[in-house]
């Protein structure tokens, strides 16, 4: 059993903000790097904020009731023996705040701190769980409205996914939901394969730091997919402070969860495979040329997932390796159909009956539409004739921004982290069963 990430020590940097005024509107506080980087103000919030989707968070609880997350939380739950409605009370201890503070990147109001979510119009389902019982937490977002699941978790696991766990995340794609998940971060250590990274159909994120760099703990898998910040990302604690100077895959799990968000709630009709084809075609490659197996295809770039051309022939590895997986288990206990009974004479006589009322409805309705085509090809001959018809054009087609997709004018990134010294102190959630400490 590991942890998502890293040991860290007792002390935590801690700092209070004054309270925003209630006319302002919502921002990122100077510290939220990731907001000049990304242009969320200037480019991406006129787009989108998130409204209309929910983000489940399968986390170790989150405390709904500070001012920062005041009316993001929907109805929750505990999956753990322990039950309940998946919210926390309020702590100081940064393992029990984790899921807080994914939930806080994602949604945060910034109402008392300052401390602003990439995605402030979704909605936050907290669903408390721990590797033992992933699955029912993966089923139970499903089933309760989520379109977007975040797992900030981790376990190493040498044997690949468990059945249970695959199981639920082609259950969670069949009900149209994408499923973020952290890499892990045992990159600079062990580098062992973790769960439910490994399981096929999850959009597995690695951390990079201000200046597009891996954070050295981000894991080196070929399960990754893509990057986003997660080196020097702060985030809010249950008491409602914010923490700072933390780094790990949780907060870049939690960051692109958040963008996928800002995907639906711009495309609410797009489906969950073509969600994540337009986030993977629209990151910028760091390292290497093409992919490697710490940040994947490339960075997170929302501005570009949000309004970036993305063809349908444009490849889409995490759907691949679900489909392969399908293909081998090509019926799911969620997808049995249903033992058919045969029909009685009289139903098969219903049936013929219908099917002869249908074939002359469709006779006269093609009738119908002859005429009205007919109709309709006098009328544009004769306005062509006229000159009245403008010609057919292609609409203008925008690819991806260069480097963050930061926009002209906005906030510079952090100066480069010194040699030596890149990576916050790492954010570890409470892993096992029950986490490492008692209940909240």
């Amino acid at each position: 059993m590991t942890r998502l990430l890293a040991a860290m020590t007792a002390s935590s940097a801690l700092v209070l903000t004054t309270a925003m005024p209630a006319t302002a509107a919502p921002r990122g506080r100077e510290d939220e790097w990731w907001f000049s980087a990304w242009a969320i103000e200037k480019k991406v919030w006129p787009i989108s904020k998130g409204a209309g989707v929910t983000v489940a968070v399968v986390d170790n609880g989150v405390n709904g009731r500070i001012p920062d997350l005041e009316g993001v939380l929907v109805p929750g739950t505990d999956v753990t023996p322990a039950g309940g409605d998946g919210q926390i009370g309020a702590t100081s201890d940064l393992d029990d705040s984790h899921g807080t503070g994914m939930a806080g990147l994602i949604a945060s109001q910034g109402t008392s701190t300052g401390y602003v979510g990439v995605a402030p119009e979704a909605k936050i389902m907290s669903v408390k769980s721990d590797f033992s019982v992933w699955d029912k937490a993966i089923r139970f977002a499903a089933d309760h409205g989520a379109k977007v699941i975040s797992i900030s978790q981790a376990f190493a696991a040498l044997n690949g996914c468990r059945p249970q766990n695959q199981e639920a995340v082609a259950y969670a794609l069949q009900r149209d939901v994408v499923v973020v998940v952290g890499a892990g971060n045992e990159g600079d250590q062990k580098n062992r394969s973790m769960e439910p990274a490994n399981c096929a159909g999850a959009l597995v994120v690695g951390a990079v730091d201000n200046q597009k760099r891996p954070w050295v703990g981000t894991e080196r898998q070929s399960y990754v997919v893509a990057a986003a910040p997660g080196d020097d990302v702060n985030a809010l604690q249950a008491d409602g402070r914010v923490a700072t100077d933390l780094a790990g895959t949780s907060q870049a799990t939690a960051l692109t969860a958040a963008v996928v968000a800002l995907v639906r709630a711009k495309y609410p009709h797009m489906s969950a495979r073509e969600v994540v084809r337009r986030i993977t075609n629209t990151t910028v490659d760091v390292g290497p040329p093409g992919r490697d197996n710490m940040t994947g295809y490339g960075v997170v770039v929302p501005h570009a997932a949000l309004t970036a051309n993305v063809p349908k022939s444009a490849p889409n590895p995490v759907f691949a390796a679900y489909d392969r997986w399908m293909s081998s288990h090509p019926v799911q206990p969620s997808a049995v159909p249903s033992v058919k009974q045969p029909k009685t004479a009289a139903e098969k006589s219903g049936d013929q009956a219908a099917r002869n009322t249908q074939l002359l409805v469709v006779g006269l309705v093609a009738a119908g539409l002859l005429g009205v085509v007919f109709v309709v090809f006098l009328v544009v001959r004769a306005k062509r004739r006229a000159g009245g018809v403008a010609p057919v054009g292609g609409a203008q087609q925008y690819g991806p921004p260069p480097g963050w997709g930061g926009a002209a004018g906005a906030p510079p990134p952090l100066p480069p982290t010194p040699p030596g010294q890149q990576g916050g102190r790492p954010y570890v959630p409470p892993n096992g069963p029950g986490g490492t400490r008692p209940p909240n």
